[in-house]
Parts: C-alpha cells; structure tokens; sequence
C-alpha cells in the first residue's frame, strides 16, 4: 500500500511538543533562567512566519542537556511523552493511524522536532518510521549540533526522498497530512496532501486548490 505521512506538531498532537519539552526542562528545575521560555516563544514566532532557524533553535534547546547523556535525555523525553503528551493527541489520529495501519499502509513521521522527542512521541502512537531532526553527538551527549539535512521547509522533502531511496519505497499514491505553511513544500510533491488542522495560511491554499481539510478536536 502507499505511504501515509504525518507532520507531528499541531498535526497529531493539538500542541508544539518542542515548546512543551522547553516549558517542561523549567517546570523540572533544569532550567532556571527565567528568560529561557521568552527565547524560545520568540524563536517559535520566527517558526510560524517561516523564518526560523532551526540550528539556533536547536542549539537553544539542548544547552541545558549538555551534562546529561544521551539515554538520560531519552528517559527524561519518555517521562515527558507520558506526562505531558499523550493526553494532547487527538483522539481522531489514534483512529485513523490505526486504520490506515490496518488497510497496509506505512506510516511516517516526517517531523521539523528533534529526533529525540518524535521518537518518544511515534512509540506511543506505534509509528515505527521516524525522519527528524537529527543531532551530533560526542562522548555519548549531544553537542547542540544538527546533523545532516534538518527536516524543516524544503528539507523535508529532501530527507524524504532520501529515506525512500534507501528504503526502496516511492511516493505513488502517497498522502501527507499536515498543519503547517512551513510544509507546503512537500504538500506539494505528493499525489493527496491533505491539510489537517491548518495555520490560516495553509487554510487558504488549501481551499483554493481544493485540498481536503480535517480538523481535530480533543
């Protein structure tokens, strides 16, 4: 069957799950700079006018990580996932990733959020596929850098026909479900885009060119 491709954040989940992990590290104590949730509100304002950097988003993120290894940040984003998440993902994704799954479609998740916490995110909703935001690491902790293409605006697209070339799949009959203008490059190249709870920019493309719209509630 054809691929089923899935944004993450405010796609199936009715939140940003970055912004969450951030509000999450200072409601924890591992974050004590009060100014450090401003920061990220206003990188996520550059996010929603398609301009944001994701490197210095990144790089923001994982500062306060630096003295934890790689499977602490793990436990603490499963911890997180269960706490804080899954009660913020629509129940209409859980039914129809469950239905696409039984029809035999593969299910991706192609998401602009770190790798850590789409993992986290696509093990509670048994999505094994996963292509994000990829970080280096050295000596077992992350350093704050992205590796390879970050899966943002174009990038997506790139990171996808990579995955489907080593995974010998192809976009035939593909669908992509997304929220976000920042997607539209993809939206683009597959045969049924299908804008799910979109921004008011992505709303309006989407009606002018007659692209099925879902919209999810909790």
């Amino acid at each position: 069957m054809a691929l089923r491709i899935f944004d993450l954040d405010e796609t199936l989940t009715c939140c940003d799950t970055s912004s969450l992990f951030c509000e999450y590290l200072k409601d924890t104590g591992l974050v004590t700079d009060p100014e450090f949730i401003a920061e990220e509100e206003r990188l996520m304002e550059q996010y929603t006018q398609g301009c944001m950097s994701v490197h210095e988003y990144i790089a923001f993120q994982v500062k306060p990580l630096a003295h934890m290894s790689v499977a602490e940040i793990d436990h603490l984003t499963e911890s997180f996932v269960a706490e804080v998440i899954v009660a913020k993902i629509y129940p209409q994704a859980k039914t129809l990733l469950k239905e696409l799954r039984s029809a035999g479609h593969r299910l991706v998740i192609v998401s602009a959020t770190a790798a850590f916490i789409v993992r986290a995110v696509a093990k509670q909703l048994a999505v094994e596929d996963v292509l994000a935001i990829e970080l280096v690491t050295e000596n077992n902790r992350y350093t704050g850098e992205v590796d390879g293409v970050p899966t943002y605006q174009e990038g997506k697209v790139t990171r996808l026909h990579a995955w489907l070339e080593a995974e010998q799949e192809s976009l035939e009959g593909a669908a992509f479900y997304s929220d976000s203008m920042n997607d539209l490059p993809l939206l683009e190249v597959v045969e049924q885009p299908v804008a799910t709870n979109p921004d008011p920019r992505l709303a309006v493309i989407a009606g002018e060119r007659n692209w099925p719209q879902l919209n999810w509630t909790i």
